[in-house]
């Protein structure tokens, strides 16, 4: 309520509110101590307020980010051309290559060392023989024949040997006894001992021997291969002369196949 006869008092003043940014100056427009003109552009406006410039910022990008591709530009061109630092050398290495059958020696040491080396004498080649197995003088002496030399003398090496005890034809004729009287008859192993150019004496007593032992030896191959009687006479025929090739008489094989039918025979009655 105002009174009469009293002015009424202007409003103060109300200061005017504005809008401050964060470089402190008036959002809505100019003020003091920013002449701040429209038309003026922003770079001008910077280097008037002391900072840098957005087109120099710009162009400092740029020219960083061109440096940055001609650096990589180079590394990729030095990588595709090979001009790169080149690496430490690598550590030898050696590998042992082995020789194919066939091929023929390697040249150097190798070689020299095999010419250098001694022949083989004819004594040091028959006792080799010797270590592996029997033979009989005559086989021998056919086996040391290529090698020997003028100056050698072949029977009177073989005398030595039989001397010494390292040839024997006696032993020889067990050897080849033993190995083939389980699957061979008398006459097979006979013939093969006279094919070595053994003693007489020692093909008789050898055939001596296996004709005791003939019937037993033919029973035990003919069971191995066939095990029943022959019921045809063509089965017959075949199993004989299977028997027959193996070396065994005439006699062994009818014995055999007659004596093993009757003992059929009388097993079924």
């Amino acid at each position: 309520m105002i009174r009469k006869g009293r002015p009424a008092s202007p409003p103060e003043p109300q200061p005017e509110s504005r809008s401050v940014d964060r470089a402190g100056h008036d959002a809505d427009g100019p003020h003091e101590g920013d002449s701040f003109d429209p038309f003026e552009s922003f770079d001008a406006h910077d280097r008037a307020a002391g900072r840098r410039s957005s087109t120099a910022f710009a162009s400092a990008s740029a020219s960083a980010s061109s440096r940055g591709a001609g650096v990589t530009s180079a590394a990729n061109t030095a990588s595709a051309t090979g001009d790169q630092e080149p690496e430490a050398p690598a550590e030898p290495t050696y590998t042992r290559s082995r020789r194919a059958p066939g091929d023929p020696p390697p040249a150097g040491k190798d070689r020299d060392a095999n010419s250098k080396r001694p022949a083989r004498s004819l004594k040091g080649r028959a006792l080799g023989y010797l270590s592996r197995r029997e033979y009989s003088r005559a086989e021998l002496a056919r086996k040391l024949t290529p090698f020997a030399e003028e100056s050698d003398s072949l029977e009177q090496l073989l005398d030595v040997l039989e001397t010494e005890g390292w040839l024997s034809d006696s032993r020889f004729a067990e050897s080849l006894i033993h190995r083939r009287a389980s699957r061979m008859g008398a006459s097979r192993i006979v013939n093969e001992l006279k094919q070595h150019a053994v003693g007489q004496t020692l093909v008789e007593e050898a055939s001596a021997q296996l004709r005791e032992t003939e019937l037993v030896r033919a029973q035990a191959v003919w069971r191995k291969k066939f095990g029943q009687v022959p019921e045809t006479p063509a089965e017959r025929a075949r199993q004989a002369r299977f028997l027959a090739a193996r070396g065994f008489s005439g006699a062994t094989i009818g014995k055999i196949l007659k004596g093993i039918a009757e003992d059929w025979a009388e097993g079924g009655e």
